[in-house]
C-alpha cells in the first residue's frame, strides 16, 4: 500500500508540481492551500507524513505544527523560503521531523520522505522498549519509570528511542545526530552531551537509576542494571 501524505502549500503551482512528482514515485497525495484546512485534515488522521509549509494563510505553518502534536506523532518535513536558524530550531523544537529550504531539489525531497517514512516504520515494528524500570511506548509516545510518567520534550524522546531501539550497542554521537537530528543540523556533537544531560537530569538522577552510560572517546550506550 502506498503511503498517504498531506500537502499543505499555498503555492499551488508549487504543490501541483510536488504532487505530480509524489504520484510518480507511487504515494497518495492530498493537498490543502492554507493552514487551517490543512489542520484539519491533518487531525482526520491516515496520513503517514505531512509536507507542511510555514507561510501560510488562516493559521501558519507552525500554529499548523503546534496544534497538531497536540494528539499526533504523525511524521512533518516543513517546506519553506525562510532558511534561518531560529525558524529551524522553532519549528524542529515543536516537534517536526525535518526542514527544507527553497528551492529544493526533488530529489532531497523525495530522499528526506523516504527517511521519514522508514523511521515510522521501524518504530512501529516494536512499540515498548524497556530498560531498568523505565518502559518507552512507542505509539504513544510515553515515557514511565517504575509506573510513574516521566515528561519528556520531543528531541528528548527520539534520542532516548534510538538509545532503547540499540540497547547493549554504544551509538556514537555522530550517528546520533545523523538518526535524531537528520540531514540539515549543523551544530556540533556537543549538542548530543547536552541533551543526554537533560535526559540524566529527568530519568537517572530523579529516580536513582544508571540507565545512560557514556563509553569516552565514543559514545553513550543504555544498559539494564
Amino acid at each position: 500500500m502506498s503511503a498517504k501524505i498531506l500537502l499543505i502549500e499555498d503555492e499551488e503551482k508549487l504543490a501541483r508540481f510536488v504532487e505530480l512528482e509524489l504520484c510518480y514515485e507511487g504515494y497518495s497525495v492530498t493537498k490543502a492551500f492554507n493552514g487551517r484546512t490543512g489542520l484539519e485534515l491533518a487531525l482526520s488522521g491516515g496520513f503517514d507524513l505531512v509536507l507542511l509549509d510555514i507561510m501560510l494563510p488562516e493559521l501558519s505553518g507552525m500554529e499548523v505544527l503546534r496544534r497538531l502534536r497536540r494528539g499526533s506523532s504523525v511524521p512533518v518535513i516543513m517546506l519553506t523560503a525562510r532558511d534561518s536558524v531560529t525558524d529551524k530550531v522553532s519549528g524542529l523544537d515543536l516537534g517536526a521531523d525535518d526542514y527544507i529550504t527553497k528551492p529544493f531539489a526533488i530529489e532531497e525531497l523525495l530522499a528526506r520522505i523516504r527517511t521519514a517514512l522508514r523511521k515510522t516504520g521501524q518504530a512501529q515494528e516494536t512499540e515498548l522498549l524497556t530498560a531498568s524500570g523505565l518502559h518507552l511506548d512507542v505509539k504513544r509516545r510515553a515515557v514511565t519509570v517504575n509506573g510513574e510518567q516521566v515528561e519528556l520534550t520531543k528531541r528528548e524522546f527520539d534520542l532516548l528511542h534510538y538509545l532503547l531501539k540499540n540497547k547493549g550497542l554504544v551509538v556514537t554521537r555522530e550517528e546520533l545526530l545523523e538518526n535524531v537530528w537528520d540531514f540539515d543540523f549543523d551544530g556540533g556533537t556537543n549538542t548530543v552531551d547536552v541533551y543526554i544531560r537533560f535526559l540524566r537530569t529527568k530519568i537517572d538522577e530523579l529516580y536513582n537509576i544508571k540507565l545512560i552510560h557514556t563509553i569516552r572517546g565514543v559514545g553513550y550506550v543504555i544498559k539494564d542494571e
